[in-house]
């Protein structure tokens, strides 16, 4: 199973950009579709990306021109670059797996992202 460590979060004012690393380890990621999803306090988790092992991108509705997601399969890394970034997007912002072969999936601790001036 996959362990996931996410990092590149912190404070930025409204308007900026953030671009998030989620580094992975005990399997190689090719074999896994990647995604990020946030948790904004006080309400439930939701979805921002998933990106397949084919490529295929798949955003929300809250991060279509917002967000990419990206992936580095060599160094066995997801991303998650964030533009013109919002107040309302502060939360903590997970990585997390799904493998294509046995659908089990791996979560990261997450990292907040606070987007304030």
């Amino acid at each position: 199973q996959v362990q996931l460590v996410e990092s590149g979060g912190g404070l930025v004012q409204p308007g900026g950009s953030l671009k998030l690393s989620c580094a992975a380890s005990g399997d190689s990621l090719d074999r896994y579709e990647v995604g990020w999803s946030r948790r904004i306090p006080g309400k439930e988790r939701e979805l921002i990306a998933t990106l397949t092992t084919f490529h295929f991108e798949h955003y929300a509705q809250v991060a279509k021109g917002r967000a990419t997601i990206s992936r580095d399969n060599a160094k066995n890394m997801v991303f998650l670059q964030m533009n013109n970034l919002e107040p309302e997007g502060s939360a903590i912002y997970y990585c997390h797996t799904r493998s294509v072969s046995t659908s089990v999936g791996s979560w990261g601790q997450g990292t907040q992202v606070t987007v304030s001036s």
